[in-house]
């Protein structure tokens, strides 16, 4: 079954074009089905490059998506064209306000990781966001800053901050194979990383959480949250080919005055050479991990949509 997408998002001719399976909402109402609702609230600076690269994961399993597009009421992107952000997104207190219930919620990454939590402008929101997914969403997956700052605020886990950027593509070890989100991956495999902070894996385990996927030289990069239903990945198996190397490109240029030392993405170039193609050794991975997820969403979630949330408490630790 196809993604379900406005016809006119960029995503929808984007991945028309690489073969998955997308669907109109005219195309949608004819199926006699209920699909899953899956959010994506984006805190990331180019919406649609991020959009498109979670649209294509969720968009890759055999069950209708009907995906929904959600933005911080209060803040307002200044990278992408505000004619996108009105036509396509909604401000969570809209969302909210209509008391609508998702089956799985992404909150992205932000690039604000030398910020405390509490300074961040949006953070009073972001909260409120957080204690809304304990009764309208089923199952919400954190990525990178958006998880830690799950995890912050659930369970009071610090994020630290790394004299250097954590950048490249570094093996991880599957340390839960039997876990039905690590279904069908590797024992190890190559993750792509790019941050300033760390979650560190003996706090993570003191709070009661279970480390799912681990990096002798970058931590922890996928822990699950039962409590919580919720999984917190601190690295980028969405990232398509390029984007690394577009962040290298952005990082020297906006380091050319100041004239800092620029790290070379570890383990991502073909012998460290910017001339040559990166290869994507990640995809299958990302399509896994992501497919698991949606997989596991299906098999335990109310049919009744209206179900979710309805027993839930108060779980923060």
């Amino acid at each position: 079954m196809p993604i379900k997408l406005p016809s006119h998002l960029p995503a929808y001719d984007v991945l028309s074009r690489e073969g998955v399976s997308v669907m109109s909402e005219d195309q949608a109402v004819r199926q006699d089905i209920r699909p899953l609702r899956i959010g994506l609230l984006n805190l990331m600076p180019k919406k649609i490059q991020t959009e498109t690269q979670f649209a294509r994961l969720i968009g890759a399993t055999p069950l209708q998506i009907e995906f929904s597009l959600i933005r911080m009421s209060e803040h307002h992107s200044r990278n992408t064209a505000a004619e996108h952000m009105e036509e396509f997104y909604r401000p969570f207190d809209e969302v909210a306000a209509t008391g609508e219930k998702f089956d799985g919620l992404i909150i992205t990454g932000a690039p604000i990781e030398h910020l405390e939590f509490s300074d961040v402008t949006y953070w009073a929101e972001l909260t409120r966001v957080f204690d809304w997914t304990q009764t309208h969403v089923h199952n919400t997956f954190g990525v990178c800053w958006g998880g830690m700052a799950m995890l912050g605020y659930f369970h009071g886990v610090k994020k630290h901050l790394l004299d250097q950027k954590l950048f490249g593509c570094y093996r991880h070890l599957n340390l839960a194979p039997q876990s039905s989100f690590l279904r069908g991956f590797s024992d190890d495999f190559v993750m792509p990383v790019s941050r300033w902070t760390e979650m560190r894996r003996d706090e993570i385990e003191a709070a009661g959480l279970k480390t799912l996927l681990h990096s002798e030289e970058v931590g922890p990069a996928l822990v699950e949250d039962t409590a919580h239903r919720a999984l917190y990945v601190f690295n980028h198996l969405e990232y398509d080919s390029g984007t690394l190397g577009e962040e290298y490109t952005r990082d020297l240029a906006e380091n050319q005055i100041a004239g800092a030392d620029i790290q070379l993405p570890v383990n991502y170039y073909p012998n460290d050479d910017t001339a040559k193609t990166p290869l994507n050794r990640w995809r299958s991975h990302a399509h896994l991990m992501y497919g698991n997820w949606i997989s596991e969403i299906y098999e335990t979630t109310p049919y009744d949509i209206e179900k979710i949330g309805l027993e839930s408490t108060d779980l923060r630790g």
